[in-house]
């Protein structure tokens, strides 16, 4: 019985600790935690908040309006009830056709029987400093006020005030009315009176009329904010097809590009997505072609050296013929590591140290060096005088590499020439060579990292990087190699290099200084 018990609790699921119900909501919350930090969201949630503030001001501003509307509404009611019982005083009774003579209650009849005040307004007449006359039907009765009677009975002038009633605030404005003093029959201030405007059920209309402009403008947000969640959602579509594409890229297949379509910013972001996925894919595939072309350059003479070496017997003229062979394949070896250290190192922005170098004095020095190269008829065919702002170490490497290039496919007798000329804003630095030239076929290839001509026949030992490294060295300085060929009669490989620097390159160059120092 016990064994059943406990097996069958075994058996039983867990539902102690957190319920299985309350599973479901985390897991949505974890969700949707990610959706409220999009880009979308915050784009929308900036909008909203912009466009809300600038609601709020709008209707901070409007009602700001219309309650100094209201005001103003108030001050002309007040100045023409003043100004109308004044023209009263100065004119005639009406019921005899004669001045009133200063008789300050027959006016006062006279006024407010023929005058009708709007319903929130009152006007009060005070007579001998005690309440005279009040309108009909006030919202308040300002007179059972004693402080307001205090105020205003004995003005000698006009007072405009503001006080709070049981119907709510009161801007008023009281006058003193003069008459004629019974005992001296002499005119003086014989009475106050007083015009209330009573501005609550105003100031109420201007909050209904708010609070509507409020819900139809909160119906608009929400409106606008779903409107604006849909285009942001379209904008930002090109961004999620950019983040797909990244994620459909692997090292063996970087087809993948992202679609393009119109010209503004994320079409620019698209175009650029685009063409740095082609300087990676051409960079890997290049990558990929010089590592399996490096090892096979360094796998033959490792092959020569372990070859003799396993053959090598102790004969004394044996062993030193190999060795002069070993050592000779490892200074090839070297050489191939020194020149493939170089092309790695083209690919650093720090690669062309620019400055300031005068065409003039650097070719006579790079003629000197290297007509020592071998048995040829060199030519300096001169350079006009000119400023060039580049890494006169890299150019003279380049022309070396130009002239041995040259040497190797020149024979003894034959004219090599170096020279350069300014051509606008470019300097045109030259080698020629009366050699065997270059076939059609070969012009591009030949630039390519170990690539040989295949229309003649090899007459070097080297391993086809020289011209990869001249390459390097002109693109390195933002310029081109141009070649002129004919076969038989030589060739003319032509540097053409911009004399100054763009601002962006230079830009970019002291950028990169920068974040190296």
């Amino acid at each position: 019985m016990t064994e059943q018990a406990t097996t069958e609790r075994a058996a039983a699921p867990p539902t102690e600790g957190v319920p299985v119900a309350s599973r479901r909501p985390r897991f949505r919350w974890r969700r949707l935690v990610p959706r409220l930090r999009s880009t979308r969201t915050r784009i929308l949630v900036a909008y909203i908040l912009l466009l809300a503030t600038s609601l709020l001001v709008a209707g901070f501003a409007a009602r700001t309006v219309l309650v100094e509307g209201i005001r103003e509404g108030v001050e002309t009611d007040l100045t023409q009830e003043v100004e109308e019982l004044q023209r009263l005083v100065g004119g005639n009774d009406p019921s005899t056709g004669l001045p009133f003579a200063g008789d300050l209650r027959a006016i006062f009849d006279t006024f407010f029987e023929r005058n009708a005040t709007a319903e929130d307004e009152a006007l009060y007449a005070f007579v001998a400093g005690d309440p005279y006359l009040t309108s009909a039907s006030p919202p308040a009765q300002l007179t059972a006020d004693p402080a307001f009677v205090r105020e205003v009975r004995g003005l000698t002038e006009p007072r405009r005030g503001h006080l709070e009633s049981s119907a709510g605030p009161v801007e008023y404005l009281a006058v003193p009315v003069v008459g004629t003093d019974p005992a001296t029959q002499q005119p003086s201030i014989q009475g106050v009176f007083v015009v209330a405007e009573f501005t609550e059920d105003r100031l109420a209309r201007v909050d209904t009329t708010m609070g509507r402009i409020g819900l139809a403008l909160l119906a608009l947000l929400a409106v606008v904010s779903v409107a604006a969640y849909v285009v942001a959602g379209r904008l930002l579509a090109p961004l999620r097809r950019a983040v797909e594409t990244a994620r459909a890229i692997h090292e063996n297949d970087l087809s993948a590009r992202m679609p393009v379509s119109g010209s503004d910013e994320i079409a620019e972001l698209g175009q650029t997505f685009n063409e740095m996925l082609d300087r990676v894919e051409r960079a890997l595939a290049s990558q990929r072609d010089f590592v399996s072309d490096a090892g096979h350059e360094l796998r033959t003479p490792i092959t020569i050296v372990r070859g003799h070496l396993e053959v090598m017997t102790d004969d004394p003229a044996d062993r030193e013929e190999t060795v002069a062979l070993v050592l000779d394949e490892l200074d090839r070896m070297a050489r191939l590591v020194h020149d493939l250290l170089l092309l790695s190192r083209s690919e650093r922005p720090d690669f062309i140290d620019h400055r300031t170098v005068a065409v003039q004095t650097l070719l006579p020095d790079v003629f000197a060096k290297v007509s020592a190269l071998a048995d040829r008829e060199w030519v300096y065919d001169g350079a006009v005088p000119s400023d060039l702002e580049a890494d006169p170490q890299r150019l003279t490497q380049a022309l070396t590499q130009l002239a041995q290039n040259a040497v190797q496919h020149t024979t003894p007798g034959q004219v090599i020439a170096l020279g350069a000329s300014r051509d606008g804003d470019h300097v045109h630095i030259w080698v020629r060579d009366e050699g065997e030239g270059v076939a059609e076929v070969d012009r591009d290839r030949i630039f390519e990292r170990f690539a040989r001509a295949t229309a003649q026949p090899r007459r070097s030992d080297g391993h086809g990087l020289g011209l990869a490294i001249v390459m390097a060295v002109v693109e390195g300085h933002g310029g081109q190699v141009r070649l002129d060929s004919e076969v038989g009669r030589g060739s003319t490989f032509r540097l053409v290099l911009p004399a100054k620097r763009s601002g962006r390159a230079r830009g970019r160059a002291e950028h990169d200084r920068g974040d190296r120092a």
